[in-house]
């Protein structure tokens, strides 16, 4: 297995409104979270965190140069791994008692983690029997309706179970801009979690294609349009023709 310097194991995007995509080029794409920064004027917020493999603070410092929100879109490893890292911490309750006290069956770890995951490793030593996703206790619980003020903008928060019961999506009014999860993007979704709901699944796509989105960062895979979205959702229901 190649290995990579630790100061490469990062990539960022900066695409526009002061949006920023990090992820890890070398996880191979089905296992790649995006990891979206939202700068605001007064605070940022930064939804998922990544596997933890390598430190987000020490290659990437100023994420923390503003106060900055850790925003957990869900529970699985992928996502929240690097969340010890940051003072603030949310979560939807549903999922807190996983971020609180992961393990490598709750977060799917377990599943997941291994060698089939990685075109490359950093240059630290790995050993997959002791990969652990770290403590990360919410400092702040967060749930359908609320707001996350980042001083000049502001995300809603919008509960979206499905793939997990505490899945959550963030929702930009002003740009119409959608920050999804892991609840719908332009790849194969995983519906068969130990904790997905097909039911809960349908009825947030319903939700969601009724939104009057622009743009949609999710969770893995390439941005796309609301257009897109829509007929993506609506590719899903033709797959699942009983809970249509």
């Amino acid at each position: 297995m190649k290995i990579v310097s630790r100061d490469r194991w990062f990539e960022v995007e900066h695409r526009y409104d002061g949006i920023s995509l990090i992820h890890e080029p070398y996880v191979r794409p089905f296992y790649r979270c995006n990891m979206w920064h939202i700068q605001g004027r007064e605070r940022d917020a930064l939804v998922d965190s990544g596997s933890g493999l390598v430190s987000l603070r020490e290659q990437l410092p100023w994420l923390t140069e503003k106060p900055l929100l850790a925003v957990a879109s869900h529970c699985h490893f992928d996502h929240i791994a690097g969340h010890h890292e940051f003072s603030e911490r949310l979560v939807h309750p549903a999922e807190a008692d996983i971020l609180a006290a992961p393990d490598g069956a709750n977060t799917l770890a377990t599943a997941f983690v291994g060698d089939e995951m990685f075109e490359a490793h950093p240059d630290c030593p790995l050993c997959y029997a002791e990969y652990r996703v770290r403590a990360a206790p919410a400092t702040r619980l967060i749930d359908e309706g609320d707001v996350l003020d980042l001083g000049d903008r502001v995300l809603q928060v919008l509960h979206t179970p499905g793939h997990s019961p505490g899945g959550i999506s963030l929702w930009e009014a002003q740009t119409q801009t959608l920050f999804s999860g892991d609840i719908l993007y332009d790849g194969p979704l995983i519906e068969d979690a130990y904790h997905s709901d097909l039911h809960a699944y349908a009825q947030s796509l319903r939700r969601l294609h009724e939104m009057p989105v622009r743009t949609v960062h999710g969770g893995h895979f390439a941005s796309f349009s609301g257009t897109q979205m829509r007929a993506l959702i609506d590719n899903w229901f033709v797959e699942h023709p009983d809970l249509a």
